[in-house]
């Protein structure tokens, strides 16, 4: 029997101001709303209310922040709401809105701004509500990141004003790394970075955050929605939040309050990769019927500051080879940020064979090769995290489109895996969807209808089409992936008369532990390389130790069942915070130990468990990691 306990505590700064939604200055209301019924004024957030009396003014150390978070953004919300907004029932409270957004990334962010854009240019009034389950904007957001601004360009025409560029790229290099030494490749034309730029997407989706509430939209953080609601059609009418308070043998704590539903005419699914409603409505709605299965790896990586003398801002350095072996797809990314930062990472696809395969010590093993150890050596590690990213492309895009709502961003799967980037996509996709939205909220309809044919039109669907078979290519291994990927980007150049499809899902590839090879991996020097847990507390995760585990077992004997004796307990492996462990019980008998305490929301165990048996849902809003320059 698996049992839930998380001692592993960090115990986070906590600000209350930070973790609420800013004033905003409002433009004069429209004439009319958007369909000519009575118009509903848009909210006018009023200044930060005061911090909790059970915590000074000041930011100050809490061992449990979330319950006065949760009391000063619902005084927000009753400050802010008006009547025609609030129906109260016995159970929750509802807030009603023209469009709902699951999502604070760049995605979910872009599309409200395009919406009340759009509005703006009609004259017409339209409500638009942002929800993220982060503590505050950009705290779960983690990327490699050199950005292309394409889709910002677009967006928002000034942003280099006033946005936080970072370093504009200078060079790029590829190379192919062994044991003990490097070998350059040719840089790939779509890895070529000219015009782009290197940040931190934490910083930058903030600073989206902003432009969002400038334009009128109410942007809420600390919420996590758990639940689609759906009308009696069977169509989308909004989401839930979860219930607070709740402890984790279920019962009602002292600040136990009911979760809120939040119903709007549309919703927009902008989660990211693995989202748990998007998982709902795909099921709900057949959205992946005659659809490819999609594949994902996960993304381990730091920030340094690094001696001023060995940063080279604007560099860009991605490998591939050591350590990972010829089967296992995966590779490293350097980017040399602004002051003498370095952003370092690597990545494993997740359809990966041996069960002994830990990434996160594939990490440290990068770090500490001869090539990268000096620039490392004498650094600090600034922060720490990890998070899974789509890489089934073109062919693994579901349906985009469903009854009350779509999918947008990475909770649909745009990453160009080739280019290594998504956030362009994803803000493109975004966009789409609001200009679909919009106009058919104009014509009566509560309804996307049109967004998939608009998407297909657009750039995004050509890039992601002629780069479609590089990924899948790797499935026959390292340099016949090479190989088809020199094919595709020099010869037919995306135009080849076939599409290769993907293989196993990430699960189904893992092998049973008697037929793979151990893997012994080196101490940590806790100067370079390091253990989990020291890493873990470089991230700010956090969550409340007595709430209920958001890591759901479908059947509790699973795992002593049949993932230690079969695969050897691979989700301790799997897991980069160390959520999952085996631990001694009575008789001597192993048992899993889940630590929800750890949990980054990578969402790798509900990806590569092999019996598909753990299930990530959303703990209570604030909870998880406290990103800030990844």
């Amino acid at each position: 029997m698996a049992t839930q306990q998380p001692p592993h505590h960090f115990d986070p700064i906590f600000c209350p101001s930070q973790h609420l939604t800013s004033p905003v200055t409002r433009p004069p209301p429209p004439s009319r709303c958007l369909t000519g019924r009575p118009r509903c004024h848009n909210l006018a957030l009023p200044a930060h209310p005061s911090p909790p009396s059970d915590l000074p003014p000041n930011c100050s150390r809490s061992p449990d922040p979330r319950p006065a978070m949760l009391r000063a953004t619902r005084h927000l919300l009753r400050r802010t709401r008006l009547p025609s907004r609030r129906l109260c029932t016995p159970a929750r409270e509802q807030l009603s809105y023209d469009v709902v957004i699951v999502g604070a990334g760049p995605a979910g962010l872009s599309a409200a701004i395009r919406l009340r854009q759009l509005a703006d240019q009609a004259d017409e009034d339209l409500s638009v509500c942002v929800l993220e389950k982060a503590a505050e904007v950009g705290a779960h957001v983690l990327s490699g990141n050199v950005f292309e601004p394409r889709a910002m360009d677009e967006l928002l025409p000034q942003w280099r004003k006033s946005a936080p560029l970072g370093v504009q790229a200078a060079n790029d290099r590829f190379v192919f790394l062994t044991e003990d030494r490097q070998f350059p490749l040719p840089t790939p034309p779509q890895m070529k970075n000219h015009g782009n730029y290197i940040i931190s997407l934490s910083e930058m989706t903030r600073w989206l955050a902003e432009q969002a509430e400038e334009a009128g939209v109410e942007v809420y953080p600390g919420f996590s929605a758990s639940e689609m609601l759906y009308k009696e059609d069977g169509s989308v009418r909004g989401v839930a939040t979860n219930d607070f308070g709740i402890a984790k043998d279920g019962s009602k704590k002292e600040n136990y309050q009911p979760g809120i539903e939040i119903v709007g005419r549309v919703s927009l699914l902008a989660e990211g990769a693995r989202g748990s409603l998007t998982k709902a409505v795909e099921s709900r709605f057949g959205l992946r019927e005659g659809k490819q299965h999609q594949t994902y790896a996960l993304g381990l990586k730091e920030v340094w500051q690094v001696d001023p003398a060995k940063h080279e801002p604007g560099k860009i350095v991605h490998s591939i080879g050591y350590p990972m072996d010829l089967q296992t797809y995966g590779g490293s990314f350097l980017y040399h940020m602004t002051e003498s930062r370095v952003a370092i990472g690597f990545v494993v696809a997740l359809d990966y064979e041996n069960p002994y395969l830990s990434p996160f010590q594939e990490f440290q093993r990068y770090k500490a090769h001869p090539s990268v150890r000096p620039l490392l050596e004498g650094g600090e590690v600034l922060q720490y995290g990890a998070r899974t990213l789509n890489e089934g492309g073109l062919q693994s895009i579901p349906k985009l489109e469903f009854e009350g709502g779509a999918l947008i961003g990475c909770a649909a799967g745009f990453v160009n895996v080739p280019k290594i980037k998504g956030t362009h996509t994803a803000q493109k996709s975004g966009m789409l969807a609001a200009e679909a939205v919009f106009e058919n909220l104009k014509e009566g309809r509560d309804s996307a209808q049109g967004y998939e044919e608009r998407l297909r039109q657009s750039w995004v669907w050509d890039e992601l089409s002629v780069v479609r078979n590089i990924r899948p290519g790797f499935k026959y291994g390292l340099l016949p992936g090479l190989a088809n990927a020199a094919l595709e980007s020099y010869v037919t150049r995306g135009r080849s008369p076939w599409t290769i499809s993907h293989g196993h899902p990430d699960h189904l590839a893992t092998k049973p532990a008697r037929e793979a090879k151990q893997i012994e991996y080196p101490k940590p020097d806790g100067k370079v390389t390091f253990d989990i847990l020291t890493s873990l507390s470089l991230s700010g995760t956090d969550h409340d130790h007595d709430e209920r585990c958001h890591l759901v077992l479908k059947d509790d004997s699973v795992p002593e069942k049949l993932n230690l004796p079969l695969y050897d307990a691979p989700e301790s492996r799997f897991c980069p915070a160390k959520v999952y462990e085996y631990v001694e019980k009575e008789a001597g008998k192993m048992a899993l130990q889940i630590n929800a305490q750890n949990c980054l929301h990578c969402k790798a165990c509900d990806i590569k468990d092999p019996s598909q048996n753990i299930e990530w849902t959303v703990p209570q809003g604030g909870g998880g990691p406290k990103y800030t320059v990844t």
